[in-house]
């Protein structure tokens, strides 16, 4: 997408986080709130209607159809993994990969 590619030489591997649409943009109202305090304003629902859009795959800024195509084209590996377990148990599974 062009904004990491400088950093791409330096990857051994992608990890690729993935999470239901609902528990995403839950997630996301939840880290917003704990930020900014009151999210109910035209500014943060223009924000989450533009989150929402990454699992749209006719929206043109960056989504999962973008990142899926990205992924594609690069040479390194990629670890797929789900954003909804436990970060102990993403951790332990980025070091099983690794090894």
């Amino acid at each position: 997408m062009g904004w990491g590619d400088s950093l791409l030489a330096m990857c051994d591997a992608i990890v690729f986080l993935t999470l239901d649409a609902d528990l995403r943009m839950s997630r996301l109202r939840e880290r917003e709130l704990a930020r900014y305090g009151d999210v109910d304003d035209v500014a943060h629902e223009a924000f989450f209607e533009w989150a929402q859009s990454y699992d749209d795959p006719t929206f043109s800024g960056r989504s999962r159809v973008r990142h899926e195509r990205w992924l594609a084209t690069t040479s390194r590996p990629v670890l797929r993994l789900d954003g909804a377990l436990p970060v102990q148990d993403l951790v332990e599974a980025v070091d099983r990969w690794l090894d």
